[in-house]
């Protein structure tokens, strides 16, 4: 009984490692993936689902923040910048689907600039 216990749910563990494995391979193109947002003051959001697009083994999200007052972001020490002057600020950033991904923007909404580390998860039983 103790082996037959053991197998079965060795074989739901492999099972869910393929079923993971099998929603990150996305094909190249255009779509739409759920993100959260962690960190911070709490009061900034992103847009969700925001757009996802694949490229060969590249995949950059375009990250629609709740202000117009982000200056740019950090990432693995890589500047990113807006990729509009006008409305919310907007960024096209790499991303790695289902993995915390810790990230720095730099804020010009207070009273003097702030660089604030936020925590992006792109969830991918969330693509559409």
């Amino acid at each position: 009984m103790k082996k037959a216990t053991s197998v079965l749910l060795a074989a739901a563990l492999l099972c869910a490692v393929f079923s993971a494995c099998e929603r990150t391979e996305l094909s190249d193109g255009a779509y739409q993936i759920g993100v959260t947002l962690t960190g911070g003051s709490g009061r900034a959001s992103v847009e969700s689902p925001a757009k996802l697009v694949v490229e060969g083994d590249t995949m950059t999200a375009t990250i629609v923040w709740s202000s117009s007052n982000y200056e740019y972001m950090l990432i693995d020490g890589i500047q990113y910048d807006p990729i509009q002057t006008e409305g919310n600020s907007t960024f096209e950033i790499p991303v790695v689907l289902d993995t915390d991904m810790n990230v720095s923007a730099l804020t010009i909404a207070m009273s003097e600039p702030h660089l604030v580390d936020y925590t992006l998860h792109f969830d991918s039983s969330e693509v559409e």
